[in-house]
């Protein structure tokens, strides 16, 4: 790498991105120790373990010149084709997916790289279409480039994942210059129908392509204690939720002192549910300031897109700062009871290695743009 690169890293995005692992850090610490009792530290050496390699892989992707990726987009949408397609042949299942593959003690989760590759190539595959997305017509091959992925993620089944990459189809596509009032009659639609599917499934009985409790994730957070079982059912994990985050007032409880997460009333806290443990914990300061931190880092993604020296690297950064928010969105929504439980992590911050490198991953690929943002004279 050359050296006048790094005078054009932000510093900004740094020291958010170094808050937010520090914090999570921390928080995981507290969360994790009633989950092993007779290893505490189990999940917090495992955390700190994926950190550093992730580190290690955003260093790496920082020595390429990231406009060479864009030769390589179609190769990378094969290998993510061919990834999730052994998942489903060899994968290994857990809390009702297959979403794993394998070998001895190593697991990895190959949708959560799959996110990265599909940034890549879809970057690419919108700059062949510059200027040529305004008509219903000319999104189709878009839609048609997400469809296998998606699909081959539905069938392990994940619905979570498969929202993130709605999420970075709309966000690239609009970006990448798609009508605006066409991209927005199309969400309203698709909700639309999602509505009217749901309302025929309950009411009617009309067959849907997802497992009952998918279904009853998708409406239950709507009324909680109406699940079936006063509670004590699909909408158990909101509540819970709920009254951790509640009770943690202002101040919060105070680390390993949150009565909800250390008597493990709050199910998968040191996972999915991790915000709630801020919120009991750190109370509304803390949960504020994990925000704001979060807030900054897509900032500076946002800066750094705008500062792009060209389309592929300004896509490139739009696709993670999409993930990135969305993952956001849903994970605090829902533990606050205002979204579907989905499942996905609080990125960075969540337990779970392939998640952490990832996503980190991901940030050096905007990290990587806006060291090349401009031509380095000598």
């Amino acid at each position: 790498m050359e050296r006048k690169l790094l005078q054009n890293i932000d510093y900004t995005l740094i020291l958010s991105l170094m808050a937010i692992l520090t914090m999570s850090a921390v928080v995981l610490y507290s969360a994790s120790a009633s989950v092993f009792p007779g290893d505490p530290t189990y999940y917090f050496r495992k955390h700190l373990m994926w950190i550093g390699l992730g580190f290690a892989a955003l260093v790496v992707v920082l020595t390429i010149n990231y406009s060479h990726l864009a030769k390589m987009s179609w190769h990378i949408y094969a290998i993510t084709i061919l990834m999730l397609m052994a998942v489903l042949a060899f994968g290994d299942e857990a809390k009702g997916a297959t979403s794993w593959l394998g070998y001895g003690p190593l697991r990895i989760q190959p949708s959560e790289f799959a996110k990265v590759c599909m940034i890549i190539s879809f970057a690419q595959f919108l700059v062949k279409r510059q200027g040529k997305l305004d008509r219903l017509w000319d999104l189709i091959p878009c839609f048609a480039f997400f469809i296998p992925p998606i699909l081959l993620i539905m069938a392990q089944p994940d619905l979570g994942t498969s929202l993130v990459f709605v999420a970075i189809l709309f966000g690239m596509m609009f970006i990448g210059g798609a009508n605006p009032k066409l991209l927005a009659g199309i969400i309203l639609f698709s909700l639309l129908v999602v509505i009217v599917v749901l309302v025929g499934h309950f009411r009617f009985g009309l067959p849907v392509p997802l497992e009952g409790y998918q279904l009853m994730r998708l409406v239950v957070f709507l009324n909680p204690y109406n699940d079936g079982y006063g509670g004590r059912g699909a909408g158990y994990n909101i509540i819970q939720s709920q009254v951790a985050i509640g009770s943690g007032g202002l101040w919060g409880q105070g680390l390993t002192k949150g009565s909800q997460v250390q008597l493990n009333f709050l199910p998968e806290h040191h996972t999915d549910f991790i915000f709630s443990v801020v919120g009991e914990e750190l109370g509304f300061v803390g949960a504020a300031s994990l925000l704001v931190l979060y807030f900054i880092l897509i900032y500076r993604c946002i800066r750094i897109a705008f500062d792009a020296k060209d389309l592929f690297g300004v896509l490139l950064v739009t696709g993670v700062t999409s993930m990135i928010t969305f993952h956001i969105l849903e994970n605090v929504g829902m533990t606050i009871g205002l979204m579907p439980i989905t499942g996905l992590p609080l990125p960075l911050f969540s337990s779970g290695g392939s998640s952490m490198i990832a996503n980190l991953l991901a940030l050096g690929l905007v990290l990587n743009v806006n060291l090349r943002r401009q031509k380095i004279v000598f």
